[in-house]
């Protein structure tokens, strides 16, 4: 990459995982600029790596940074972008959950390069899989420093991977209740978790990478005729689960495309 110095506006979580992913060994950037609210990491980050710098408010984080994220709530995005003066022909990168793309751009008030995206927290250990649109090659690049980059060609597929990364929480949500059913079924809660989570992640490795197989392929070849997994997905599917988390996707896309 060739970018001198990145700011983010807002320090939460995700700009934390960012921040880690690109200033792990080897580094990736020579100098961030972070904004002062969210004080604990913004100072747990700056203790940490020499390349971060706590700019004195928002305003000084653009001015400071030739690329500019905008890592902030939706509730309060309006408001905070607003007050910021952007260069024209600055890149700015978005992680805004769930704003429209022309709102950003009255907001922001300037003529800037304006990119979305959805990093995961996984990108703090170079691991995630962050969507992006429209197509940049060099925020592209940056996200593949970070895991792979998936740039989308339209806002469609942008907002169609947004509401399928909102599964994250019912994934593990089914960890909990396959845990909380062995506890109740007479197995220690530690010994339900040591076994649940790798099996998990081995799933998740056996669908991925190059040659994997399709998740259709895989989910028959898991459920052997007349067998254990075979008729948990069958009753998975009887009793409306496949149903209700369509259902549920349709919802957020719907959410997304501010249609409800």
């Amino acid at each position: 990459m060739n970018i001198k110095s990145i700011g983010f506006v807002g320090t939460g979580v995700i700009t934390e995982a960012m921040v880690r992913g690109l200033l792990a060994d080897p580094a990736y950037a020579l100098e961030i600029h972070v904004s002062p609210r969210s004080a604990h990491i913004a100072e747990t980050l700056a203790g940490a790596f020499a390349a971060v710098n706590i700019a004195k408010d928002n305003q000084d984080v653009v001015d400071r940074s030739d690329m500019v994220f905008l890592a902030i709530r939706p509730q309060v995005a309006e408001e905070v972008v607003r007050e910021l003066s952007f260069r024209a022909g600055q890149t700015v990168v978005s992680v805004v959950a769930a704003t429209e793309r022309h709102a950003l751009l009255d907001w922001i008030g300037a003529d800037v390069h304006l990119v979305q995206a959805i990093p995961l927290p996984f990108v703090a250990t170079r691991q995630g899989v962050t969507a992006i649109y429209p197509p940049d090659d060099t925020v592209a690049a940056l996200f593949d420093t970070l895991g792979t980059a998936v740039q989308c060609q339209s806002r469609k597929e942008y907002d169609l991977l947004a509401a399928a990364s909102a599964t994250m929480s019912t994934y593990f949500g089914i960890m909990e209740t396959v845990g909380v059913w062995l506890e109740t079924s007479g197995l220690e809660r530690a010994k339900a978790n040591a076994y649940i989570a790798p099996l998990f992640a081995s799933l998740a490795q056996k669908a991925s990478g190059p040659g994997a197989e399709p998740f259709r392929t895989l989910s028959r070849e898991f459920a052997t005729r007349g067998g254990l997994n075979e008729q948990v997905l069958t009753d998975f599917e009887k009793k409306g689960g496949i149903a209700a988390l369509i259902e549920a996707l349709d919802g957020v896309l719907a959410r997304i495309e501010g249609r409800n």
